[in-house]
């Protein structure tokens, strides 16, 4: 998996952070900016450098630490921004859902991490 296919996920969020904070712009609505700001930094920034990382050396994009820090950054992403746009709003239950899908992402981050380090010569 070549870091072409990280960058495509990295726009896709990109998308949605700055059309979410152009919905706050335009709505006078600000309570969501935390997730505006996870989106553009999970989604856009990380996984586009990641992805530019992974395209400059890609012996680290083929290994299997990529492809499990690939899956489970991305399965986790979306529910966690969901989670936390409910618990702004005001729906406390989702807590838990929050807390698992965040540890999930920093798992996602330790791995890319273990990844570099690991196998980066």
């Amino acid at each position: 998996m070549r870091g072409i296919v990280w960058l495509k996920i990295a726009a896709v969020y990109f998308v949605l952070g700055t059309g979410l904070g152009i919905y706050m712009g335009a709505t006078d609505d600000h309570v969501l900016f935390p997730v505006h700001a996870h989106l553009n930094l999970l989604g856009w920034v990380s996984l586009a450098l990641i992805g530019l990382i992974y395209q400059q050396f890609p012996a680290l994009a083929g290994t299997h630490l990529a492809r499990i820090q690939f899956w489970v950054h991305n399965l986790a992403l979306p529910p966690a921004m969901l989670a936390l746009a409910c618990y702004l709003r005001g729906n406390q239950s989702l807590g838990p859902i929050l807390g698992i899908t965040s540890a999930a992402i920093g798992v996602a981050v330790v791995l890319f991490a273990v990844n570099l380090f690991r196998n980066l010569k």
